[in-house]
């Protein structure tokens, strides 16, 4: 095992993904003040009651159609977008946007509704009547406001909770089909479309962008890149009773420039496993011929992987994050693995430049037989001259945090001036991330990655 060769951190005020996300945000405000403007350009006035509820209810709705658009544009895997953003935060900020998206279609239809009812002087059951009976699509766009609610619903912390991720992202997909019959209600309802060519032609065109963003990146690219590089599970090897870290080869391997810290999306060509790709983290530095993770049994998808035989064939998305060496900014570096959260910070510690004592490890487990990889981040640290801290415990009522901020302080001298990378269950890394904050640690140097879906 090679040492690499030692290379010092640039200081920098702001970081490129950093950069990125802040164009992207003001991109995603700019287009939202653009949305404003076609309804301010067609609105010649607004007089009484049912007016205001009607105009507001066309804003809404203008901005709910925008918004599923921006959606979908962060889910798109567009690689600028993964690698400099990261996933995690595009993931949080599609969840933050969905909420928003199914709010503002409910307020749409409400105000809407009230605001026609208002100007014929009936009552709303009477109007929604007429709406869904008289208006073009607007049947259509009444079960894809029904769709986005129960996506919206199933994608609330609480229900995520009881939910397989193949469960939910099979829910999830229904996205796709609430936007298509929604599109053409914007088209034959919304005043905004009805006398100006250019608003429906740009709208299309937005549309039309993103939709071919989604094909071109998960399915085109996948496809082809499957193809070229035949990859197929090479070995299959029990860490533990509930872990199994599974071998992957195949041609042209290293173009595709994986990094550690970083993660594929896996479908395994099985009768069992072919419909579902799941995201699981390089828990090995990537070779110019191969790739391994390392996976926990936490599901049916995950129990299935204990049966792969060597030669079953593999497809590949990505790789995809920007939890990778790129977001270092300090010389030295903690990193601090738990539960299976260890995988990828086993690949940063063996490829993360750094002089002997630079680098730091610290991983934490229920209990100590639950330490996998064990011997292989021994022999890392031995032949880098890094340090590696075990902490086994639990974080039950009354007891000690094992892994608090201050007993990592007593651990890491001068933690204030470390980069902490931070991937695990997200209770414990957000617990994490405000202990470092409260002990000195500045935030633009603390990393993470989520573990939600």
């Amino acid at each position: 095992m090679t040492t690499p060769a030692t290379v010092r951190a640039p200081q920098l005020s702001l970081s490129p993904d950093r950069a990125v996300s802040l164009v992207v945000l003001i991109g995603i405000g700019v287009g939202a003040l653009a949305v404003i403007g076609l309804w301010w350009q067609d609105t010649q006035f607004i007089y009484g009651m049912g007016d205001w509820l009607t105009n507001a209810g066309r804003l809404t709705g203008l901005l709910a159609g925008y918004a599923v658009v921006v959606l979908l544009g962060l889910m798109a895997r567009v690689p600028l977008l993964e690698h400099r953003v990261g996933t995690d935060r595009l993931a949080r900020w599609h969840a933050m946007g969905g909420r928003y998206t199914v709010c503002l279609a409910v307020a749409h239809t409400l105000l809407i509704i009230w605001g026609y009812a208002v100007t014929a002087h009936t009552d709303v059951v009477s109007q929604t009547g007429t709406l869904l009976t008289s208006y073009p699509d607007v049947l259509m766009a009444t079960v894809a406001l029904g769709l986005l609610i129960g996506v919206g619903i199933t994608s609330a912390r609480a229900a995520r909770r009881r939910l397989s991720y193949e469960t939910w992202h099979f829910i999830h997909l229904y996205t796709y089909l609430a936007i298509a019959l929604a599109f053409s209600h914007q088209f034959a309802n919304g005043a905004d479309f009805f006398f100006d060519v250019r608003a429906r032609v740009l709208w299309s065109v937005m549309y039309i962008a993103v939709g071919a963003a989604l094909i071109w990146y998960r399915l085109i690219v996948p496809i082809a890149g499957g193809y070229r590089r035949r990859l197929e599970v090479l070995d299959i090897r029990r860490e533990k009773r509930d872990i199994v870290s599974i071998y992957v080869t195949g041609q042209h391997v290293d173009e595709l420039r994986a990094e550690a810290g970083q993660f594929f999306r896996w479908r395994f060509l099985t009768r069992d496993l072919w419909w579902a790709a799941n995201p699981y983290s390089l828990s090995a530095v990537p070779g110019s011929n191969m790739l391994r993770i390392t996976v926990k049994v936490a599901g049916r998808h995950s129990a299935a992987l204990l049966r792969l035989r060597p030669g079953t064939a593999v497809l590949a998305e990505g790789p995809y994050g920007s939890f990778t060496a790129m977001r270092r900014r300090r010389r030295n570096v903690l990193l601090i693995g738990a539960g299976v959260g260890i995988t990828p910070m086993r690949a940063l510690f063996e490829s993360l430049p750094g002089d002997p004592g630079d680098i730091t490890l610290v991983y934490r487990a229920t209990a100590v037989e639950d330490f996998v990889l064990r011997r292989e981040i021994d022999e890392i640290a031995a032949a880098r001259g890094s340090r590696v801290h075990y902490v086994a415990g639990s974080r039950r009522a009354g007891r000690a945090d094992p892994l608090s901020a201050e007993r990592l302080r007593q651990l890491i001298p001068n933690l204030a001036h470390h980069d902490v990378f931070i991937c695990g269950p997200e209770p414990l890394a957000a617990s994490l991330r405000a202990g470092l904050r409260r002990v000195g640690v500045p935030a633009g140097n603390i990393h993470y990655e989520s573990f939600a879906f």
